[in-house]
Parts: C-alpha cells; structure tokens; sequence
C-alpha cells in the first residue's frame, strides 16, 4: 500500500534528488526519498543486531576467567618470545 505524504527537503536535497532522477537512477524525487528511508532502516536494524551482540559478548566476557594486567603483560611477553 502507498500512502501519499507531504514533506519537505532543504534545496540542496531536492537538487540532490532531482539530480537522481533525471540520470536515471531513479523513476521519482519520491522513490529517492523512499530509498533513503530504506537505507536508514536497514542501518538501525544493523546497529540494533550490532548492539545484540556486543551484549551478549560482554554478557560472556563478565561470566569468564578473568586475567589480571599482570597476567596479561606476561602472556603478551611469552607471545613474543616465540
């Protein structure tokens, strides 16, 4: 279903736009329009599961061994060694 909306762009986005559609990029101003608010969804829904994650790896991370620095350092050293 399309729904007919009224908005409003700066100039330079309706040039931008504009621009698009006489290339032949796009069939409309509006299906530049709905493209960019495809994009935007599409980048929330990535940094929604980016999130997701980082959460559950900390949430693992916490449940883990922990090193202490020195440990580390004496880690990094062996590493290094070899």
């Amino acid at each position: 279903m399309t729904i007919k909306s009224s908005i409003s762009l700066r100039d330079d986005q309706h040039a931008f736009a504009k621009a698009l559609v006489e290339g032949g990029r796009f069939p409309s101003v509006s299906a530049v329009v709905q493209q960019g608010l495809d994009l935007l969804r599409q980048q929330d829904a990535d940094a929604q599961a980016d999130r997701a994650a980082l959460r559950t790896l900390l949430a693992e991370r916490a449940t883990g061994d922990f090193v202490t620095g020195d440990d580390l350092r004496a880690r990094i050293a062996a590493r290094r060694a070899e």
